[in-house]
This record gives C-alpha cells, structure tokens and sequence, in this order.
C-alpha cells in the first residue's frame, strides 16, 4: 500500500466546530478492509421518520452500493448509513451485489430496523471483492458505542487518499426555529462532475418531504460539486445524500419552493460548495486550487462546457504546476471545447492581469507580474468569450509529479 501523502498545503487552516445534529448519531471501527491501523467503517443511525434524497454517478459502471441506494431511495426513508474505504465494491459481479446485501442485514440487525432504510457507500480500490463478513461483529459493536459527537471522527474513517478531513456546517431558523446542518467529504482523485470518487453525507434535524429535499439537492449539487474537476475522470462510486431527521422541531415541509425554506436553501448551498471546494484544494499532489471563470459565453451551459475544457486540460494544468501564465493553452482549451467562440474576441486574465485581449497577447503585458502572481496558492483565470452573457465558474487543481507517483502505486 501507497504511504500517506503529507497533508495538503491547500489544506484549511482550521477543522469547522460542527455541532450535534438532533436525530444523528454515530461511530467508528476498523474492519481491516484495506488499511491497517486506521478507522474504515462508519456506522451512523438515523431516527426513525428520516427522509431522504441522494444524487450518484452517471458511469455506465456503477458500484454495488451505488446500484443498492438507487433501488431504495424511492421509499425516501433512512434508519441508517454504513460507509466502508479501502474497497469500492465495484465491478465485482455478482459477488459485489451479495457483499452489498450482506452488509445491509447486517446493519439493519444492529440499529434494529429495514434492510432497505440502510444506504450503503463504498470508496477504495475498484474490482476487488468485498468481504462483507467483515461487518459481522464490527457493526454489532460499533452500534454500541453511537454517539453524536465529534464529526472529525467519521469524516476521517471515509478518507481514502484524501491528506485531510472535510467537513462543513451551517445553522439557519424554519419559522423560527434553528436547524442544523452537518456535512462531511471525502475525495482527491478520479473528481469529475457528476460527482466521482467523491463521497459526501449532509444531515440537517429540518423536516423536510423527501421529494423536496430531493429538489433542493438536485439544485444544490449543480454549482458546488459539478463543478468541481481533479482529473476529468468520473468515478464508479460517487454518492452525495441528504438526511432530515425531523427532530428540531421545526414545522415539516413538503414543498421545495415554499418561502419557509430560503435560509435553509442558501445554507445547504453553501455547505455543499464549502465542501465541494475542500475536495479541490485535496486534490492528488495539488499545490494550487486553481478557480476558472468563464463569461460573455452564449450560455450558461455553453460557459460551464468550456470552463471544464480549460480545468480538464492537462496542459492547463501542469502549466500551473510549473507557475508558468502560459495564455496559449487557455486558448486551445477554449477551442477545442466544442462551443462557441471567436479568437479574436477572446480576453483571458489570470488573477487582475489581462494577458491577452482580442485575440492577441495585451499590450500591456508583464512576464515578471504575472509570473509574481503565479506563485500563488490559489490561482484564478478568467475568460470572457466576448459573444454573449452566460457565465459560470468550475474548480480545479494543478497537476503534479505527486500526481502520477500516487496513482501510479496506488494499489501496490
């Protein structure tokens, strides 16, 4: 097994004081999955009457327990979550979708309820069986110890090459009654919209219809973690859910557009960027968080397609790595992006200094301050297309030699 990386240098400087969430608990243990000497199962428990909502992978190859959260949701009904790292549970057959069951039994007869209010997420290595029996007497004695204190404890257990834990919280007021919301993530390669190897759990203690948390995480997730990219690869296991126990008290709603629900709306947004954007400041051997701002497109869709083209390049991105403002991929980037664009329209700046206008290099262009401004930790690059008013933003990581050293041993 691959050492652990240091810990990002585009790590948060400080670990959010996230707070119980009314209706959660939940502990630790380690299985012997793939790590040694480190947690790798979360076991968390819901209260009954817990809705919610979930958005997954679009890969043609879905994991197991992608396939299992798929079929359950439906009922929008949760009593539990189990969350192993170290093995995705994925392209495993027939053995991955028994693994998957086995697991939910076993939960279920631990936090006595449903096998199907038991959602179920996998991260690690994609192909290799799981041995589920590995829970048989890990989950029975993690649930005796659930607790709804401290969330750095499950954030860290679902960590595969992550360097560092995330989470995220927020408290806003339902008709004047305070809510919390709690957020954990993990993720730093094979990061891709429509999620990825990303997993992320949000709880609130609102009550909230399932298809309206539903719909408010659908609207969420769009600018957040879609538009987030590490290496433009989507993953087979990329789950991000939503949990309303019910239990602050708060009135139960069941429409998304229901005006109790703005705070909460704006709250749960912020969360998911906050953690969306951890992930990208994680990503494998980044040195940079690198922010693409694309305006003046024809559309917003149009904007975000170009925006990944530019934070999905390879030589975009090692050209940060190297603190190199070399304009000239951008514009490869934007022309191969498939949308529309004229070159001689094309502005680019990175940070506040133009480098290039119409077409060509600005004639006011500095090496010696742009390249200053390139040794920044974050980088930002904006690109107006000159053609119209939609706009978008998508982050995004330098590519390093760290990069390939961590993949390239990944599963030795």
């Amino acid at each position: 097994m691959a050492h652990a990386s240091p810990v990002s240098p585009l790590a948060p400087k400080t670990t959010p004081d996230v707070g119980p969430v009314a209706g959660v608990r939940y502990a630790t243990a380690e299985a012997g999955i793939r790590y040694k000497g480190r947690t790798d199962v979360l076991l968390l428990a819901l209260d009954a009457g817990t809705t919610a909502a979930g958005v997954f992978t679009k890969s043609k190859c879905p994991s197991a327990p992608v396939e299992w959260c798929r079929e359950i949701l439906p009922k929008g009904l949760a009593r539990g979550l189990v969350v192993n790292s170290g093995n995705a549970n994925a392209f495993t057959g027939r053995k991955g979708r028994d693994a998957t069951a086995l697991t939910a039994t076993i939960a279920a007869r631990a936090l006595g309820c449903a096998e199907d209010e038991i959602y179920l997420a996998s991260t690690g290595v994609i192909g290799e069986p799981l041995d589920a029996t590995k829970f048989e007497h890990v989950l029975d004695e993690t649930a005796t110890r659930l607790a709804p204190l401290p969330w750095i404890d499950p954030a860290r257990a679902i960590m595969t090459t992550d360097t560092f834990p995330k989470l995220a919280t927020a408290k806003v007021t339902i008709d004047g009654v305070e809510v919390t919301l709690a957020g954990i993530a993990k993720g730093a390669g094979m990061i891709a919209p429509d999620m990825a190897t990303m997993l992320s759990f949000v709880f609130t203690d609102a009550a909230i219809e399932a298809p309206a948390l539903q719909a408010l995480l659908s609207q969420g997730v769009t600018d957040s973690f879609n538009a987030v990219t590490i290496d433009g690869d989507t993953s087979t296991s990329d789950t991000l859910m939503l949990f309303a126990t019910g239990a602050s008290g708060a009135p139960r709603i069941s429409d998304a557009e229901d005006p109790r629900l703005s705070d909460f709306r704006r709250a749960l947004t912020e969360v998911l960027a906050d953690l969306a954007e951890q992930v990208a400041r994680d990503g494998e051997g980044a040195r940079k968080l690198v922010r693409i701002h694309v305006t003046g497109a024809t559309s917003k869709e149009s904007a975000r397609r170009i925006a990944m083209s530019i934070a999905n390049s390879p030589l975009v991105k090692t050209a940060v790595a190297g603190e190199d403002a070399n304009w000239g991929r951008v514009v490869m980037a934007v022309g191969k992006a498939g949308e529309p664009a004229e070159r001689d329209l094309l502005s680019i700046s990175f940070g506040p200094i133009r480098v290039a206008h119409e077409g060509a290099r600005d004639p006011a262009y500095d090496e010696a301050e742009t390249s200053a401004y390139m040794k920044n930790d974050v980088i930002d690059i904006t690109v107006d297309i000159g053609l119209g008013h939609g706009t978008d933003r998508v982050m995004t990581c330098d590519l390093t030699k760290e990069y390939v050293a961590i993949n390239g041993d990944y599963r030795s």
